[in-house]
């Protein structure tokens, strides 16, 4: 049996999880996946508003566990701890893919005024800055609003209740789709409100497909 290609998933969300899997069954079949998943990144990076020092530490040897493990490539989850992974990437030899980063280029592409929907605090401001980034990048100048679903976050983690955080963040998004250009929903737990979101107007990103369909695209260039 031929051996598979290896890639490394470092989570720090345990709702996305299964999601990210159908994806990789999907687009990277001939992919073994390795996760790791550790949710206290996410509660520390909420609990200060950035990354910390643990944070960055953790994530380092997360990421060069990966490469040891013989990954030829990883993939940073969360949104929140994005500039940490960026930092992982300067210490170890395989690429580190942000999932979110294909879908802020697209953002800066599509138009001029770009909503960021987060739910967590800690993702409002790297996300943000992402499509900003993107869009210098392109040469564009784009206007980034954080728009941050207060409370919504809580209904889904510490209540359950995932048709009132539906319903906040469905909301914010009707609101920021009467004067912007495109909508990016910031956080891979929002996946699943694509469905219900037919009758926006204005193009509505999410991360998920195409976070992972850049790994493709890197798995390819490799066999050319």
């Amino acid at each position: 049996m031929e051996k598979k290609i290896r890639v490394g998933v470092v989570h720090t969300f345990l709702y996305s999880v299964e999601d990210i899997k159908a994806q990789f069954r999907a687009q990277l079949p001939e992919v073994e996946m390795i996760n790791i998943i550790d949710d206290s990144l996410l509660e520390e990076a909420l609990a200060h508003g950035a990354i910390t020092s643990g944070i960055i530490a953790r994530m380092c040897d997360y990421y060069q566990n990966l490469q040891d493990l013989g990954c030829v490539c990883a993939l940073n989850q969360c949104s929140s701890v994005g500039e940490a992974s960026d930092i992982a990437g300067k210490l170890i030899d395989v690429p580190i893919f942000k999932i979110d980063r294909p879908m802020a280029k697209r953002a800066a592409e599509l138009g001029e005024r770009v909503a960021v929907i987060a739910t967590a605090c800690s993702t409002v401001e790297p996300s943000s800055r992402l499509v900003e980034t993107e869009a210098a990048k392109l040469g564009k100048k784009v206007t980034v609003d954080r728009c941050f679903v207060e409370g919504a976050y809580d209904f889904l983690l510490k209540t359950g209740d995932k048709q009132k955080h539906n319903e906040m963040v469905i909301a914010k998004v009707e609101k920021a789709a009467e004067d912007h250009d495109v909508i990016v929903l910031a956080q891979g737990s929002m996946f699943h409100l694509m469905p219900l979101l037919g009758h926006i107007k204005v193009p509505v990103l999410t991360s998920l497909e195409t976070g992972i369909a850049q790994i493709r695209g890197y798995l390819d260039s490799l066999k050319a």
